[in-house]
């Protein structure tokens, strides 16, 4: 039997296509977009990766649909859907034909699923195995003790956090605070205070992963990054800066807080961004929001959200096919 080599060529092409369309990740989201007048309500919404939006999932009004978690083979997604009186429910929905299920109990994999590690501030002291002391020659005209010291996991970046006693913004947790912490390159030998590296506003505490307090960095690909909190003032809170190691230079990643979830084997990683005081369309009146975005190695960011919205995320999930672990997932907020 013969085939023309249209046949076989149409044949490769959705092959190709079938192949591409599940290797994509995709990324689920409760997005409540704020509306000046009425109550708003939280719906789920299916983007790429790169920011596209493939669909919205929901679109039930009589609660508010949050926690979305991708089931391990990606197919299904489960949420739970909180109603008036406290009444909770839990649905399914298949993310490509749009099916939903309403479950009458959420299976055991979606109870048991937490937040994915990520960097955060929360129980801040570090163990006697991640800080070393530094030399005599870093503490002997600055910190009247040992300053701690931090270095990459490929021996390449030291990070010394020392502070001068003399110094006012050393004193508190504020804007310029840190200018005297050191990062050295320790191939080439270099040393660059803090306070002479692009972009720096301010650096506190240097943030670790949620499930290792010993880990301070997130190394994947080119990405070279350490994170740092700093307190603003009462009205702006707190914000977090990414420490560019190979740059080197400070890109803040929010005007408040941030908090970066690593992509493991991706040059990436997502943060739940907050921000403060967001306009509401169509009126005076601003809000505190929160959303999803990605960061790529270079540091160039989407969000998984409307140009212009106010908006709160109350849950999202990754669906990373061939890439370990397959799922990500921030489970209603983060700490």
């Amino acid at each position: 039997m013969h085939r023309s080599l249209g046949f076989f060529l149409t044949v490769a092409l959705l092959t190709l296509i079938s192949v591409q369309s599940r290797a994509d990740p995709e990324i689920v989201i409760a997005i409540r977009y704020l509306e000046a007048k009425g109550t708003s309500h939280s719906h789920l919404y299916l983007y790429r990766e790169d920011g596209k939006l493939l669909r919205q999932l929901t679109n039930d009004n009589s609660g508010q649909d949050s926690a979305p978690i991708f089931s391990p083979d990606g197919a299904m997604i489960v949420f739970t859907r909180e109603k008036p009186n406290n009444v909770r429910e839990f649905w399914s929905v298949e993310p490509r034909e749009i099916k939903l299920k309403k479950l009458d109990a959420a299976p055991d994999w979606y109870t048991s699923t937490k937040s994915s590690p990520h960097f955060t501030n929360a129980e801040p002291q570090q163990s006697a195995s991640a800080v070393t002391t530094a030399s005599p020659a870093d503490s002997a005209s600055l910190s009247p003790t040992p300053a701690p010291t931090y270095k990459s996991p490929d021996n390449s970046f030291e990070l010394v956090l020392r502070e001068d006693p003399n110094d006012q913004d050393d004193q508190i947790d504020g804007p310029g605070h840190g200018k005297h912490f050191l990062l050295r390159d320790l191939k080439t030998g270099t040393e660059t205070e803090f306070g002479k590296i692009p972009g720096f506003y301010g650096a506190f505490e240097i943030l670790h992963d949620s499930q290792d307090k010993d880990q301070h960095f997130l190394f994947e690909g080119p990405m070279r990054l350490a994170f740092f909190g700093l307190h603003l003032n009462s009205t702006d809170g707190d914000t977090v800066f990414a420490l560019d190691l190979s740059g080197p230079r400070f890109v803040r990643l929010s005007p408040n807080w941030a908090t970066p979830f690593p992509l493991p084997g991706e040059a990436a990683f997502l943060t739940f961004t907050e921000n403060r005081y967001v306009p509401i369309p169509g009126s005076n009146k601003t809000a505190n929001c929160s959303y999803i975005e990605r960061w790529d190695d270079k540091l160039n960011h989407v969000r998984y959200a409307r140009d212009k919205s106010a908006a709160l995320c109350s849950g999202m999930s990754m669906y990373r096919p061939g890439l370990t672990p397959p799922i990500i997932t921030l489970h209603g907020s983060s700490d």
